[in-house]
């Protein structure tokens, strides 16, 4: 197990991965379609949007966490 100071940290990856994984397999669905190549066009645009999600969450995170701190009581 992991120590409780990460917490934040892996929660961003694990969201990221997820939620990056589910995007790219239905996007190029709804976009090209399944065929032969799908899963090599899925591989390719979760190799670009991986990085993009778990770095946008990142930098997005603290900040957004702030503010629903800030709007919920």
């Amino acid at each position: 197990m992991f120590p409780k100071k990460y917490h934040n940290f892996l929660f961003i990856l694990v969201m990221g991965f997820t939620m990056s994984l589910l995007m790219t397999l239905i996007i190029t669905y709804v976009n090209t379609g399944i065929d032969g190549g799908y899963l090599n066009r899925f591989l390719k645009a979760w190799a670009v949007g991986l990085p993009i999600a778990i770095s946008t969450a990142l930098l997005v995170g603290p900040f957004a966490k702030k503010f629903v701190d800030k709007i919920t009581k």
